[in-house]
């Protein structure tokens, strides 16, 4: 008997003519055979992690990667679209990184000095 299983539907082919309906066959010569469900899924052995490998530039030679990017700095160059820093650019720009790394402990330094004010005029800052 050779059993053949497309999507969600079995079909059974047999010597004998046979009618499929639901999970039994019926032949034609009046016998009833049970189909016997499929065995469950086997649990997926999840101790060994399949190893993932590197895509991209990741995949590619420093020199590789270096390459590509010279041109990319070139072809922007030429097209007028890269952004070259002025020193003063770049003093601007180091003075707003250090503000944003440093705000946090600006704050708590801020609220104490607030504070030691408060209690100096007698009052109490909430």
């Amino acid at each position: 008997m050779n059993t053949t299983s497309t999507d969600t539907q079995f079909h059974m082919t047999s010597d004998t003519d046979t009618h499929v309906s639901g999970n039994e066959t019926h032949s034609v010569r009046g016998e009833a055979q049970e189909l016997t469900p499929d065995r469950p899924p086997q649990p997926v052995d999840e101790t060994e992690p399949k190893a993932k490998r590197p895509r991209g530039f990741a995949a590619m030679d420093r020199k590789q990667v270096s390459e590509i990017a010279r041109k990319g700095g070139k072809a922007a160059h030429s097209a007028g679209t890269a952004h070259e820093f002025t020193s003063e650019e770049a003093r601007v720009a180091g003075r707003k990184g250090g503000r944003a790394t440093h705000a946090k402990r600006r704050k708590v330094s801020e609220d104490t000095t607030e504070k030691a004010r408060a209690e100096e005029s007698g009052g109490s800052v909430e």
